[in-house]
């Protein structure tokens, strides 16, 4: 915890090792996680629609699930933060409007397991 999650659109020249790198930093830096708490993976989506026009645009997208206990302050910060990361790894394609968000979700505490195995 916390496990984030980044789509793009294929569109994007991501490089997805770099960008979950960064996003990874920026949630480490923010002092609410262990390093080895944190998990990231990246999804290109092939196909998409923004909008309803035939516009060249692009997005970007980083879901943060973590337990509760995060004050509103705490969560916009990491959000914040993590929108800069992003940001900070990409650009949008020449003629492209490219849309960056993300958001935090709670994963409930109650009936989240975890196992750490070494081998």
């Amino acid at each position: 915890m916390p496990h984030l999650t980044l789509e793009y659109t294929a569109n994007l020249a991501l490089a997805p090792a770099a960008a979950l790198g960064a996003i990874n930093t920026a949630a480490f830096d923010s002092g609410l996680f262990g390093e080895a708490d944190i998990k990231s993976r990246a999804y290109c989506v092939d196909d998409f629609r923004i909008g309803i026009q035939p516009l060249a645009r692009a997005f970007a997208h980083v879901r943060i699930a973590l337990l509760g206990g995060r004050s509103p302050e705490e969560r916009k910060a990491l959000a914040d933060a993590v929108l800069a990361a992003l940001s900070a790894t990409l650009q949008a394609p020449p003629g492209h409007e490219l849309q960056l968000s993300v958001e935090t979700a709670d994963l409930d505490r109650a009936s989240y397991a975890k196992a750490v195995v070494r081998g």
